[in-house]
């Protein structure tokens, strides 16, 4: 970008706070936050650095994002580097983002929390606290009856769902509110989220006293907590976090990170040590990808700026931080003290042992390969953060059933477990066949309200590969797909074989995924076939538990009416006269 092309875009920047982006292309080049969008972009005429005249060089537009705090333009930047991924920003290496609030671009608009808004949406946040922004969300709900369900629920419904039963949903679906009145409240929920506090308080106010006056305490308490989170959403100075002994002055949190930095070229490695009241619990080393500049100031001090708001994106802020420099941006000092946490770099006594405990931690050099990422380079494709695993569980084609279980950052994510009763058959290509275009054609209708996967793996070998391949051309659906045969321990992808050690720690998040489908897939089997009415029961001296030994033995009533009378009384509980009893009714 010409600087003369720069300056005529600077002088039509806002001078309010915000993000702005350098891209070149669709491609994000630098994120950066600003207290006065037209004054800090203004200094890029003339860089401080050769990595900042590089890349405004390489930039061919500018892109801005007003903000209505200091505070969120913080966030936001952290959330957009997550994102983006700019080659010209220090970006720690994992993928976690603050929560927005969205209405989505609908007659009838759906409020829902995402990391991910869609284009078209009206956005609000980002916000630190997900639980917080979560029982705001339901307030609202419960105030002004905006839906939550997705689009696929929503089309033509016939009669109002559970939510409207529930007081969550006006049901603008069906009819029960007409467009204009739900526009109404959808416009009352924006004033809120645009700091008009009291259009939500007033209401959940009123309803808390009435409901102290019929003496339901416990609704009056439950209502009291929901205001006393709604009235403080906008006030970062009031969302201090709890600290146990943390009033007790310096020293004395319940709970406090110890971070040290240890840089290396364009690599830094952080080490994370947590102290809960006294006691080491925790450790963790985390890379950046570092440019080899800092933007002014000692490069420690910058790096530490662009770690902490990435870094407890989606973690617990803890008491207090104690660091081996200060942080270079005064911004993120503000924001962590509006959180309540105590920020400090000990000079001496057991907080400074702690720092040079993690110095040396940090020293040790990058951290030794993110499992996912390996992964991810191994197949070739990009980090897969969320992998879903299916396998297929029948007795001989009998009671088939199918599981979709779910990892995000390579831990079970058990809210998304999802299971299929399939058709009966014995025939487990087509079973997963049917599995996987179940889980394809509810993604593309917009019938599951999940993201959708990085990866997806079928236990099996290449018979079960191939059938997954088939359900995804068939319904176009473009997600990666491997297998794990278990026997071998192979990977088997579209276009070959991996044999792993067995000691990789890759592998060893596909073995748990695999492994976790499989224990789902088995254990539904079993509560559907044990929990099926059969013809067995009736049949004098067969009770619950006989005919679940019985079907755990033969696998189904068919095989239980081709066993011999001696294969019955083999199967313990069984005399002679049941077993005569059952071979005759069947």
């Amino acid at each position: 970008m010409e600087v003369d092309t720069l300056r005529a875009r600077v002088a039509e920047l806002p001078t309010e706070p915000g993000v702005y982006q350098f891209q070149a292309g669709d491609r994000v080049l630098y994120v950066g936050k600003a207290v006065d969008l037209r004054s800090r972009v203004r200094s890029y005429a003339d860089p401080r650095s050769d990595r900042i005249a590089r890349m405004v060089a390489r930039a061919e537009s500018l892109e801005v994002a007003v903000t209505d705090t200091e505070t969120q333009a913080l966030l936001l930047e952290a959330n957009l580097i997550k994102r983006h991924q700019p080659r010209y920003n220090v970006r720690l290496k994992d993928d976690k983002s603050y929560p927005l609030v969205q209405l989505t671009d609908h007659e009838a608009p759906r409020i829902e929390i995402t990391r991910d808004p869609d284009d078209a949406a009206t956005v609000f946040g980002p916000f630190t606290d997900k639980g917080r922004l979560e029982t705001v969300v339901k307030a609202i709900r419960e105030v002004y009856g905006l839906r939550g369900c997705s689009e696929h629920k929503y089309q033509g419904r016939e009669r109002p769902c559970l939510d409207y039963e529930m007081g969550l949903c006006s049901a603008p679906c069906t009819g029960e509110i007409d467009t204009e009145h739900y526009r109404e409240d959808v416009e009352a929920a924006i004033r809120f989220f645009e700091g008009e506090t009291g259009v939500l308080a007033d209401p959940l106010r009123q309803e808390m006293e009435a409901a102290a006056q019929e003496q339901a305490f416990e609704r009056a308490a439950n209502l009291r907590d929901q205001l006393d989170t709604v009235e403080t959403i906008h006030d970062d100075s009031e969302r201090a976090v709890a600290g146990g002994d943390a009033a007790g002055g310096g020293g004395s949190e319940a709970v406090a990170d110890v971070l040290g930095v240890a840089v290396d070229g364009d690599e830094a490695t952080v080490a994370r040590l947590r102290s809960e009241r006294g006691q080491l619990v925790d450790r963790s080393r985390h890379s950046l990808d570092a440019p080899d500049e800092a933007d002014g100031g000692d490069r420690v001090a910058a790096l530490l700026s662009a770690f902490l708001p990435q870094y407890y994106a989606e973690r617990q802020l803890p008491d207090a931080i104690l660091l081996s420099e200060r942080p270079a941006d005064d911004d993120v000092l503000d924001w962590l003290e509006s959180e309540g946490v105590a920020v400090r770099v000990p000079g001496a006594g057991r907080e400074a042992t702690l720092v040079e405990l993690a110095l040396k931690n940090a020293r040790q050099g990058p951290v030794d390969g993110d499992p996912l990422a390996v992964l991810g380079e191994s197949l070739g494709i990009d980090r897969p953060r969320r992998i879903e695993g299916f396998d297929v569980s029948h007795s001989q084609g009998k009671a088939v059933v199918g599981s979709n279980v779910c990892f995000v950052d390579g831990a079970a994510e058990t809210a998304d477990y999802r299971r299929k009763k399939l058709t009966d058959r014995n025939d487990d290509y087509a079973n997963m066949r049917e599995l996987i275009e179940w889980r394809t054609e509810r993604a593309l209708e917009g019938r599951d309200d999940r993201p959708d996967p990085d990866l997806l793996l079928v236990d099996g070998g290449e018979g079960q590969l191939g059938a997954a391949m088939d359900a995804l051309d068939k319904t176009g659906w473009d997600v990666p797909v491997v297998a794990l045969a278990k026997d071998e321990e192979l990977v088997i992808t579209p276009d070959r074989v991996f044999d792993w050690p067995s000691d990789a720690d890759h592998l060893h998040v596909c073995q748990r995924v695999r492994d976790e489908a499989h224990r789902f897939a088995v254990q539904y089997h079993q509560q559907l076939r044990d929990d099926v009415s059969t013809a067995l029961d009736g049949i004098p001296g067969v009770g619950p538990e006989t005919r679940k030994r019985l079907l755990r033995r033969f696998g189904s009533v068919d095989n239980v009416r081709d066993a011999s009378q001696a294969d019955l009384q083999a199967v313990d509980g069984i005399g002679e006269k049941t077993a005569s009893r059952i071979a005759d009714r069947l």
